[in-house]
C-alpha cells in the first residue's frame, strides 16, 4: 500500500521533489521505492530525464488501478465501523479556523437534530488536511474553504463572505472604502501560510496584476502576528469584512477593515462528504440528509 501511495503521488505531481515534499520524505528514498515497485511489477512506470518525469504506458495503466485499490483500502475503517459499530455513532466534523457564527449555529442545530443517532464532534484543521481526512474516511463531514476538486467528494457551497483590506487606521482615517491604486506602494501581508485557503492564491495574483507587488511573508506567524505587522505600518492584509466574523477578535485599536471600490475578493465555505457514504443505506445517509436540510443544499443522495 505504501508503494502504491508513493506511485500515485509521483504520478500526480510528475516531479519527485514535489512528491517527496507532499509525502514528508526525501526524494532519494522515494525514487528507490518507485524502483522497487517497478522491479516487483516487472514494468517501467516512469521515464525520467534531467528536467522531466513522464508516465510510461504501464504507469498510465497502473494509475487508475492504484487509485481504486487505495480508495478501497482507505474505506476499510469506516466500512468496518458501519458493519459492527454501535447504533449511535461518533462522527467527526471538520471545521476551519475563523468559522462564521452563522455556520457554527447551523452545526449546533445539526448536532441537536441528530443527537439520537450520531454523536457529532468537531475536528479543527486547515482545508487541505480536512479534505484528506474526509477523503480517507476519518471525518464524516467537513466545512472547508473552496475551491476543492476531488471527484470522490460532494462539495456544496454554504456561505460566501466578502473580504476587505486590513489597513493601518492612521493612514486611512476617515475613509469608508479603498481602491487598489491606494495600496500600490504598500506591501501585502498574507495570512498564516498553513491556514490560507487556495482562493487566496488567486487574490495574490490579482493584486500583482493591479500593481501591488511588494510582499511581507512571515512563515511562522499567526493572525495576531499579521495584525501586529499591519498595525505597525509594514503593509496591509485581506480578511473578512463582516464584524461578526471571529477573525476580528485579532483586530487591534489602530487597524481598520475597509471594503474595496474596484475589487471584490470573497471567501467561499463549502460542506463536503464522500459520495459513497451518503447513499441510501450507507453509514452517513441519515446524517447527510439532515445536514443538507440544515445548510439548505442539494445532497445528491442516491440509492446504492
Amino acid at each position: 500500500m505504501y508503494h502504491l501511495r508513493y506511485f500515485v503521488t509521483v504520478a500526480e505531481e510528475l516531479n519527485f521533489s514535489q512528491a517527496a515534499r507532499k509525502l514528508h520524505m526525501a526524494a532519494s528514498p522515494l525514487s528507490q521505492r518507485i524502483k522497487n515497485l517497478e522491479h516487483e511489477l516487472g514494468q517501467q512506470l516512469f521515464r525520467r530525464s534531467t528536467h522531466r518525469v513522464e508516465l510510461t504506458e504501464a504507469g498510465a495503466a497502473l494509475l487508475p488501478i492504484a487509485r481504486d485499490v487505495l480508495e478501497r483500502f482507505n474505506a476499510i475503517p469506516w466500512r468496518l465501523r458501519e458493519a459492527v459499530g454501535p447504533q449511535r455513532r461518533t462522527v467527526l466534523v471538520g471545521v476551519p479556523a475563523a468559522l462564521h457564527p452563522d455556520l457554527r449555529a447551523r452545526l449546533q442545530e445539526l448536532e441537536e437534530r441528530c443527537r439520537d443517532s450520531y454523536d457529532l464532534k468537531r475536528w479543527p484543521g486547515t482545508t487541505g488536511d480536512l479534505v484528506t481526512e474526509v477523503h480517507d474516511g476519518r471525518l464524516g463531514l467537513a466545512l472547508v474553504r473552496l475551491p476543492v476538486a476531488d471527484p470522490a467528494l460532494h462539495v456544496a457551497e454554504v456561505l460566501t463572505e466578502p473580504l476587505g483590506a486590513v489597513l493601518p487606521a492612521g493612514q486611512f482615517a476617515g475613509r469608508a472604502s479603498v481602491r487598489l491604486a491606494d495600496l500600490a506602494d504598500m506591501a501585502y501581508v498574507p495570512g498564516p501560510g498553513d491556514s490560507l485557503p487556495a482562493s487566496f492564491d488567486k487574490i495574490d495574483t490579482e493584486l500583482r496584476e493591479a500593481g501591488v507587488r511588494k510582499r511581507v511573508k512571515m512563515p511562522r506567524t499567526d493572525y495576531a502576528g499579521v495584525a501586529e505587522m499591519v498595525s505597525s505600518g509594514l503593509g496591509f492584509s485581506i480578511s473578512m469584512l463582516d464584524p461578526e466574523s471571529p477573525i476580528h477578535r485579532y483586530s487591534l485599536g489602530d487597524i481598520v477593515v475597509l471594503p474595496f471600490d474596484d475589487f471584490a475578493p470573497q471567501l467561499v465555505t463549502g460542506l463536503i462528504w464522500r459520495r459513497d457514504r451518503a447513499r441510501e443505506g450507507a453509514e452517513l445517509h441519515r446524517l447527510i440528509e439532515q445536514a443538507s436540510a440544515v445548510f439548505g443544499i442539494e445532497s445528491d443522495i442516491s440509492p446504492v
